[in-house]
């Protein structure tokens, strides 16, 4: 059983990963309704927290995943967990600061997999487990892709006789809706992610008996994330609301609506998503959709890039940590 102030501690790092991914995250849910006007800044952020907070009350299945799939119980030590949320805290600061929509998902993973190759080797990772996870990872992107370039050919043709200021007057008031969705969306897969983290830490301290997430962690993890998105993301709201290609309000309405459709789907199926990932690249597919060559694919080609070096680069920090940290103890 471990000490009782390292699980303390583990729980500590948790919840400051949730409050950094709150407001790292913010412009996931609401970056296209405040770029189009549909929505004033402040208000958005409040709606923003407020989904996130009930999304995240509303299951434990993605919690489970990332709880039993990618380390066995009996090798969940504080240390593993600390540094493991240490470097993907480290990595979500670091994109931050400079406006990069990276994904918190991807940094958590490739923290927790560093972590345990630094502690017990590169063998006791759950490779079966990790490919899973990834595959989820890399797949639910390509289907924000498509299908938010579905969405919005689809749009294009139901509206191509009706006023372009009439479609879009409409389509603004329900962008309200579809950030609403997409908060809440966000709040249900993202908050998990620390819940799995606590419970892992309480099973393996003998905390409790079955994995089974406690109200505490989730009323904690939620309140966590709604503080964190109540100060906002400014800058990475800039780089999804209007440097990809320039939003209208039906173009903000079909990558809210296909976004929130593809996390909660994944949330449902227990699979943790990149929401950053699956926001980004809608907003791509309904760009190209609308016009290709109007989407500024530099931008596109840094959040891609973003997309393949957050979890072995989160990864090598935890890894350093770890083997730091085990030096001087």
């Amino acid at each position: 059983m471990f000490s009782i102030w390292l699980v303390v501690l583990v729980i500590f790092f948790a919840l400051a990963f949730d409050y950094i991914n709150g407001f790292h995250d913010t412009a996931n849910a609401i970056a296209t309704s405040v770029s189009t006007k549909a929505l004033a800044p402040r208000t958005a952020i409040m709606i923003a927290a407020s989904l996130n907070f009930l999304g995240a009350l509303s299951g434990t299945a993605v919690a489970a995943t990332i709880g039993k799939s990618i380390v066995a119980p009996n090798l969940v030590t504080p240390l593993v967990l600390i540094t493991a949320l240490i470097g993907a805290i480290f990595w979500n600061l670091f994109t931050w600061y400079f406006g990069i929509p990276s994904s918190s998902s991807h940094a958590l993973i490739g923290g927790l997999t560093g972590s345990v190759i630094a502690g017990f080797g590169f063998n006791q990772v759950n490779w079966s487990g990790f490919i899973k996870i990834f595959s989820g990872l890399i797949i639910s992107p390509v289907l924000g892709m498509v299908a938010g370039s579905l969405v919005m050919t689809l749009l294009f043709w139901i509206f191509k006789e009706a006023s372009p200021a009439r479609t879009n007057n409409s389509f603004r008031k329900l962008q309200v809706i579809t950030a609403c969705m997409a908060s809440f969306a966000h709040g249900s897969n993202d908050a998990q992610k620390s819940m799995g983290i606590i419970t892992m830490v309480l099973l393996s301290g003998g905390l409790i008996s079955t994995f089974q997430v406690p109200l505490w962690v989730k009323i904690a993890c939620a309140s966590a994330m709604a503080a964190g998105t109540a100060i906002g993301g400014w800058k990475i709201i800039r780089t999804m609301g209007g440097k990809i290609f320039r939003i209208e309000p039906i173009n903000g309405f079909a990558a809210d609506f296909t976004a929130a459709t593809v996390i909660y789907t994944g949330t449902l199926l227990g699979a943790p998503v990149s929401t950053t990932h699956v926001v980004s690249s809608a907003i791509m597919g309904v760009g190209a959709a609308k016009r290709f060559k109007g989407v500024r694919w530099n931008i596109a080609r840094q959040i891609i890039v973003a997309w393949f070096i957050t979890i072995p680069f989160s990864g090598m920090v935890s890894l350093f940590i770890y083997k730091l940290v085990y030096f001087f103890i």
